[in-house]
């Protein structure tokens, strides 16, 4: 760490992949968010509207989270009223990429079960 990114209170370093899989995978809401962004729900207040039971509050943190991992970012538009548009980050797309591999790796369980 630079003695500039010391000094700054702002600077966070990403933790490794693994655990941003796990405080992903772990938090009840992230990938259904995570869902919501890919099928092209950008705007919070939709992403509310199509999961019953996820409060603004659990919502905000759950992308503040794909935020500050650089999975996600937000977009501020200057209208009134305001509204902000998430989207993946191009580390995002490849993220998605471990999501998918576990939903898979489920479904294979489920198909032995059969």
């Amino acid at each position: 760490m630079t003695m500039s990114e010391k000094k700054n209170p702002t600077f966070f370093q990403k933790p490794p992949v693994s655990e941003m899989v796990e405080s992903i995978v772990g938090c009840k809401w992230s990938l259904r968010v995570l869902q919501l962004i890919r099928n092209g729900v950008k705007r919070p207040g939709e992403m509310q509207r199509q999961t019953p039971g996820l409060s603004a509050k659990v919502l905000n943190e759950r992308l503040s989270k794909l935020q500050r991992f650089g999975i996600a970012e937000k977009e501020i538009f200057p209208v009134t009223p305001p509204h902000v548009e998430y989207r993946f980050t191009s580390f995002g797309e490849k993220f998605l990429g471990i999501v998918d591999s576990i939903q898979d790796l489920q479904r294979e369980l489920l198909e032995r079960e059969e």
